[in-house]
């Protein structure tokens, strides 16, 4: 089931997000996050009226997709950048593919009209939920970030949400 997230998912969504933050250099975060944390940044998305989403197996959060503000300056207004993370326990069965096409449709009735994801290269996994979602890859930030002892690649994706 994917429905929209709520304060109460906070720490199952923080459980999920930091093993990502301590042991991956998916995201580009380096210390581990609170419920709390979770709950300022949901709300913010909400005071964006930008969507933020779960997705639940068998009664428990196995994920969440949200988009937010690309950057804060005026003319990148409908701008959005998305972020999904799955439970790895999820991984290979659909759940992410389910899950961003939700938040593609959700960002289709918001006020975006082009969504950009960031992915930390190499991630196939990711580049292919992209592409299987019909995401274009518009460019390669060389070693843009640097996270558990190497530079990293990050890959821009774009798509068109109008």
């Amino acid at each position: 089931m994917i429905r929209p997230a709520t304060l109460a998912d906070a720490p199952r969504i923080a459980q999920i997000y930091n093993p990502y933050v301590t042991d991956t250099v998916i995201t580009f975060e380096t210390e581990t996050v609170t419920a709390s944390d979770i709950k300022a940044r949901m709300k913010s998305v909400w005071d964006k009226d930008l969507p933020y989403l779960v997705i639940e197996d068998a009664g428990q959060v196995m994920g969440f997709a949200y988009a937010a503000p690309y950057r804060p300056k005026a003319a990148y207004l409908h701008s959005v950048e998305t972020t999904i993370y799955l439970d790895p326990a999820g991984a290979g069965r659909g759940l992410g593919g389910r899950l961003y096409r939700a938040l593609i449709v959700a960002l289709r009735a918001s006020h975006a009209h082009t969504a950009i994801s960031l992915i930390a290269l190499p991630n196939e996994a990711s580049v292919a939920l992209q592409l299987a979602t019909g995401w274009r890859e518009v460019g390669v930030l060389k070693e843009a970030g640097q996270k558990l002892g190497r530079w990293i690649d990050v890959g821009y994706f774009q798509l068109d949400v109008s």
